[in-house]
């Protein structure tokens, strides 16, 4: 099995000290078990591992005595709970072991926003360091393939996406059984278990329709007539969706001109491979009649994963104006305005008139297969 060295690798190992938890949230099967056992192999300490969905690990940590946590360690310095969600009082249960066990270092992982924040709730409060993992990145291809490689796989990627365990073969039929199996079942997995939600299919109609409105507003109103269901549960739904780090929401910026739309989002898939399940097309980029739209959802869910693993906290949104002048991206970082414009072929259009006369200071810049890795390959 090839293993990809991951871009938080460093920073999670940096982290890991006395007192304090490092949580590590990231969809299912984007590799958070394979990167903290890789972080393990480097400890020199004595670790304990386990498993939040085993039913006895559950059982045996419910007790909430100090005692029994204590037997439980042993000698060892170094606990680590995958799939920490799934444990009821988890945030407690951690916080009385670091509180009373000196030197404990703690990582969790948790596959889903769902039930992160009730079972943490404000007991980890100032005691908990996150970090988002996501599938692989430009970024993280670059430290082991060279400009030329990248460019020969560039295709490849843009239809099939960057989970692990699509790189670990070249065979098309295994990588799209791959993808659809993740699709319709692992990703669905926390929604259906915790929301009791008796089945994907609403749910998949909505990812099916988000998938062709990539780079365009939504609105929730519309969506609910298209799948005759209210706006209330729409609302609900995307909420969920984004919860277990499937799609991700771009709000509209202004700063109040009356023009300017803000009132719909803009929706995004973190992975172009889990956009084409929903929209049921794998054929090649000469065959397509959506690569804008492919273009656009891989380069700005790449540009979040560069902004995350660099700590940049800055906003992003899309602008747009009703007489239609409009930029893909717009990122607000320390009190700075940065446009971004992001076309497959096009490359010369010029700043919309109306965005350079309501933010002079701003910069704009046009995003294109020839200079994006400069922009989301950690440059």
């Amino acid at each position: 099995m090839i293993y990809y060295p991951r871009i938080l690798s460093e920073q999670v190992f940096d982290a890991l000290t006395p007192g304090k938890v490092v949580l590590i949230t990231g969809a299912r099967r984007v590799g958070k078990t394979v990167l903290i056992s890789r972080i393990t192999e480097r400890i020199n300490e004595e670790v304990l591992m386990l498993n939040g969905e085993d039913f006895t690990i559950k059982e045996q940590l419910q007790g909430q005595r100090i005692e029994q946590y204590r037997s439980l360690l042993g000698e060892k310095s170094v606990l680590i709970i995958d799939e920490a969600q799934k444990i009821d009082n988890i945030g407690l249960i951690i916080k009385l072991m670091i509180d009373n066990i000196d030197g404990l270092k703690v990582i969790l992982t948790g596959s889903s926003a769902l039930d992160l924040g009730n079972r943490f709730g404000e007991a980890l409060t100032g005691r908990k360091i996150t970090f988002h993992l996501f599938p692989l990145s430009i970024q993280e291809f670059k430290e082991f393939e060279n400009d030329l490689e990248i460019k020969d796989r560039f295709e490849e990627r843009l239809i099939y996406g960057m989970y692990p365990e699509i790189w670990q073969t070249n065979d098309r039929m295994k990588r799209i059984n791959y993808l659809k199996e993740l699709a319709n079942d692992y990703l669905f997995r926390d929604i259906l278990q915790l929301e009791n939600i008796r089945n994907a299919s609403k749910l998949q109609d909505l990812l099916r329709l988000i998938s062709f409105q990539i780079g365009k507003e939504v609105s929730n109103e519309e969506l609910g007539r298209k799948l005759g269901m209210n706006t209330k549960t729409v609302s609900r739904y995307l909420d969920l969706l984004s919860k277990v780090f499937i799609i991700f929401r771009v709000q509209g910026f202004s700063r109040n001109l009356r023009k300017e739309i803000t009132k719909n989002y803009r929706w995004y898939f973190y992975d172009n491979g889990i956009r084409n399940v929903f929209s049921a097309n794998f054929n090649t980029i000469r065959l397509r009649q959506d690569i804008g739209q492919i273009w656009e959802n891989f380069i700005i869910a790449e540009r979040i994963k560069c902004l995350s693993y660099s700590r940049d906290y800055g906003n992003i949104y899309f602008w747009r104006t009703y007489d239609k002048q409009e930029i893909d991206l717009v990122e607000e970082r320390d009190g700075y305005l940065h446009g971004y414009e992001i076309k497959w072929g096009k490359k010369n259009k010029k700043c919309p008139p109306a965005w350079s006369k309501a933010y002079p200071g701003a910069s704009f810049k046009i995003i294109h297969p020839e200079n994006y890795l400069e922009w989301v390959g950690g440059g």
